[in-house]
């Protein structure tokens, strides 16, 4: 591996859907698949606390994220595959960095201003809901990114902002104590479009249109049913382009499937053809995934073993990082 580091994480704040695997998880894997750099994944039960506070719902979600990850193939062999609370480091830092950053800052953060221009479209005061987990969520997030060092964060275009902001508390901390964090990039898939919902908007929870990723083969064709199409005819010829189908069909079939689907809805297919269509690959696609995903859920000490091997691994990097920070800012042996 090279000295090239990259790193993603996912919060556990609900079930991993379709949107969640096509938009953060499938190119991350692809970047692990990458000889060339030093990929650190983790569950990042501690964001997860922000929204999640019910104990058996927090244990149950973390899980789902390891499974999650592993299931889709995700090697611990070959990366750094952690679970956040597993290593303290970043939390040291945290406390470190918050004393660097400005409250005016944090008032522009996207998720605490997203709540606040709720409150204020209610009527109710500005920090109605919001604990200072939220508020600070940035900086535990920039902790995440700048304890190793890392140089390359995979992102999508709402997350930006986050990795804008670990930079500016690694400026801060260097113009305070001299060059001693690394400061990171973002890169964004800007291929990835938006990915529709069974309602047509984006895919999200929040608008309670997802298609779980691990769902059974009965409930995916159910949802898969449910998907909002147009009034036209089942004869006449549709784009593909513009179809929430088709985009999904695309991420789940090979090349030579997706242009024969492309070719009948030029010649003219029905919606409910198209949605079979759509079914069988995701199907196929999930199914061995799917089978290895309830495998590890029940077998919770397998996954407890892959991240506490991963922690040792993320705490041997994270040390000296912490160590020089310590000394920075004169916390002498």
């Amino acid at each position: 591996m090279s000295d090239k580091i990259v790193l993603t994480g996912i919060k556990p704040t609900g079930q991993v859907h379709v949107g969640n695997y096509i938009a953060a998880i499938k190119p991350a894997l692809q970047i692990a698949q990458n000889s060339d750099c030093t990929a650190l994944y983790f569950v990042a039960d501690y964001h997860g606390l922000t929204f999640i506070q019910e104990s058996e719902q927090f244990n149950e979600l973390s899980y789902g994220i390891a499974a999650t990850w592993l299931a889709l193939g995700l090697n611990p062999e070959k990366v750094i595959f952690y679970r956040q609370s597993d290593v303290p480091e970043i939390f040291e830092l945290s406390w470190i960095l918050s004393c660097l950053a400005p409250k005016g800052l944090m008032n522009r953060a996207h998720a605490y201003k997203a709540v606040v221009d709720k409150n204020e479209q209610l009527g109710l005061d500005m920090d109605t809901g919001v604990n200072l987990g939220l508020f600070t969520y940035p900086i535990l997030m920039a902790a995440d990114i700048l304890l190793f060092q890392t140089d390359v964060v995979p992102v999508g275009k709402d997350q930006i902002q986050h990795v804008e902001i670990a930079r500016d508390l690694a400026e801060a901390f260097n113009r305070n104590y001299g060059d001693t964090l690394k400061l990171p990039n973002y890169i964004v898939d800007d291929q990835t479009a938006v990915i529709p919902g069974l309602d047509g908007r984006k895919m999200s929870k929040s608008y309670n249109n997802t298609i779980p990723l691990f769902e059974s083969a009965a409930n995916l064709k159910k949802l898969i049913s449910r998907i909002k199409t147009d009034s036209t005819a089942p004869h006449e010829p549709k784009d593909p382009d513009s179809s929430n189908i088709f985009l999904l069909y695309k991420e789940f079939a090979l090349a030579a499937q997706v242009e024969e689907l492309r070719d009948k809805f030029h010649s003219g297919i029905s919606w409910g053809d198209a949605k079979q269509e759509l079914y069988q690959v995701m199907n196929a696609y999930l199914e061995q995934p799917r089978e290895k995903y309830h495998k590890l859920m029940a077998s919770r000490n397998e996954i407890d073993e892959i991240l506490s091997a991963g922690a040792k691994k993320a705490r041997a990097m994270a040390q000296p990082l912490l160590e020089r920070v310590k000394l920075r800012i004169g916390r002498y042996r």
